[in-house]
């Protein structure tokens, strides 16, 4: 049996991603309340459910070429709650790239760990990893994709669905320990999601992901080359038939009109210092502030995400610190969707689509 790899969320059906994003939600349903304090009493302690051991005694590689602290510590937090171990190799750690190939190096560490968990730089790296590992290879960031990323924020947008829905409830807390049954993912009405930035991995995978489920993307990047979308990106786009439901642009006020929700990342991304005051000066204008969608006509109750790490240059701190900002609740989901997706992926080798609601979970 050829094990199966996750390079982008492109490689996923509909029914696969809703199935991941249920287990994220139902897995973290019953994580939260053994990770709360516990009643002092043994006798007053409710009746908790452990989360899938499906990792029990199995070990990740976390094969990190690139700095990392929110992959890192979901890859690492979510393995000990699965019953595993993970182990953090970074580029000064092993051969990899010094004295060993790619394929030696996939066989090795595959012939020890159950998984691996990758961040790379280009994008064929991590295809040649997979191309050799006789275990699963999950990408943790490339230069094309970000597949985890969008799965935690596609799942912090269904947990806060009552805030684009007037008069629709909040769900119930899902980290009392205390709570009974878990609840299902909460359902999200379409919703227009506007991009502000050049054409990054995190983009990519919302370019493939989103329109799939419904929603509309529309995207502002400065008009020069570098920072339009991949040829190897959009061609998938349109394989998946997502062409139709993305408007493109080079105006962020035009781009925010109608905007549900509003996401940046960083402009200048690792490697690419040298080139801080030229990019500066092309994103003018790309600060995302209450100024730039209330002129731009974004909807009044819209709400921001970014990956983080965040600079000021890319959103203010009114924004940022405020009540529209998802992004801590968003950058804790980083760990539950990635607890899912080591489940699926590396402890159980299943992420086929459920035959119904109850298998998925």
């Amino acid at each position: 049996m050829s094990p199966p790899h996750l390079m982008t969320l492109a490689d996923l059906t509909v029914p696969q991603l809703k199935r991941v994003l249920a287990h994220s939600h139902y897995q973290k349903q019953l994580a939260l309340p053994w990770l709360a304090p516990q009643p002092k009493f043994i006798g007053t302690a409710p009746r908790l459910r452990m989360p899938s051991q499906s990792l029990f005694n199995k070990s990740i590689a976390l094969l990190f070429a690139k700095r990392s602290t929110r992959t890192r510590l979901s890859a690492e937090t979510a393995a000990v709650l699965l019953g595993g171990k993970a182990l953090f190799l970074g580029r000064d750690d092993i051969q990899l790239g010094v004295n060993e190939s790619p394929r030696d190096t996939a066989r090795v560490i595959g012939g020890m760990c159950q998984g691996i968990f990758a961040r790379v730089g280009d994008h064929s790296e991590i295809e040649e990893l997979a191309k050799y590992s006789p275990v699963p290879v999950l990408n943790a960031l490339s230069s094309l994709w970000h597949p985890t990323q969008i799965l935690a924020d596609l799942l912090t947008l269904h947990e806060h669905a009552h805030l684009f829905s007037e008069g629709s409830p909040p769900p119930p807390s899902a980290d009392s320990p205390r709570s009974k049954k878990p609840a299902n993912l909460p359902t999200l009405r379409p919703l227009t999601i506007t991009w502000l930035g050049d054409s990054t991995n995190v983009l990519h995978d919302m370019l493939v992901t989103y329109p799939r489920l419904g929603h509309k993307i529309r995207v502002a990047t400065p008009p020069q080359t570098a920072y339009q979308c991949p040829t190897p990106v959009w061609d998938r786009v349109k394989e998946l038939g997502c062409e139709q439901h993305i408007s493109w642009s080079s105006d962020p006020k035009e781009a925010v009109h109608g905007a549900d929700v509003v996401v940046t990342d960083t402009w200048i991304s690792m490697g690419q210092e040298a080139e801080k005051v030229q990019r500066l000066k092309d994103f003018e204008g790309y600060q995302v502030t209450e100024e730039l969608c209330r002129e731009g006509g974004a909807n009044p109750n819209w709400k921001f995400l970014h990956c983080l790490p965040r600079k000021p240059d890319e959103v203010d701190d009114e924004v940022f610190y405020g009540p529209r900002s998802l992004v801590f609740p968003e950058s804790d989901n980083r760990k539950w969707t990635i607890l899912a997706l080591f489940d699926l992926l590396f402890g159980k080798w299943d992420l086929s689509a459920p035959s119904s609601s109850k298998s998925s979970l």
